[in-house]
């Protein structure tokens, strides 16, 4: 390399076809300092934790290093970027929500067992309809399930639902519409099985 090759003044593109040739890991660098401001103020979108988003945004550079070849130069490579970006967080963000989901669950068998121990006859009633639909809501898609635990749990906006799902606002009410659908149809099924 002489003195007259500079990395830092070619474009994205050529920068990235140079990489995927040379596997030159201080050209790979220059694109890490060009992007990571980026990168990671995405990523502190989605966490609100500046140390998460910093784990975020490096496991999205380690995962960039290994796809990189995959990009093909049919959009600018910030827009691709972009994307890989987005699409790693919403991934994280769901795998991170229905872990702490799957531990509130517990919370709430553990709480409904105490509350089993005090309870009158109606309030036994109430108890049993809220561990079926708990028990409806593992028998639905997972897609179905996601979507109302983020609208019902998670307290989203439909607005907040349109920019994780990339989709309009109509085509987010009918997703809501059809998984409550299900669920209802699944609950009264598992509800009336409890009843005989």
């Amino acid at each position: 390399m002489n003195d007259t090759y500079l990395p830092y003044k070619l474009t994205d593109e050529v920068l990235v076809d140079l990489i995927v040739r040379s596997k030159d890991p201080l050209l790979f660098k220059v694109l890490y300092e060009r992007y990571v401001i980026i990168v990671f103020n995405k990523c502190l979108s989605f966490s609100k934790n500046t140390q998460e988003a910093e784990d975020i945004c490096q496991d999205i550079f380690l995962k960039l290093l290994v796809k990189i070849h995959s990009f093909k130069g049919t959009s600018k490579f910030s827009t691709w970027l972009y994307s890989f970006t987005y699409n790693h967080c919403v991934n994280y963000y769901h795998r991170n929500k229905f872990k702490k989901f799957e531990k509130n669950i517990s919370n709430i068998e553990q709480m409904c067992d105490e509350l089993i121990a005090q309870s009158s006859d109606e309030d036994l009633g109430q108890l049993l309809k809220l561990e079926k639909l708990s028990e409806a809501l593992e028998l639905i898609p997972t897609e179905d399930k996601q979507i109302l635990i983020l609208k019902y749990k998670e307290f989203k906006s439909i607005k907040d639902l349109m920019e994780l799902h990339n989709l309009g606002e109509s085509a987010i009410k009918m997703r809501l519409k059809r998984a409550k659908e299900k669920l209802l149809g699944v609950y009264n099924v598992v509800y009336c099985q409890a009843l005989y």
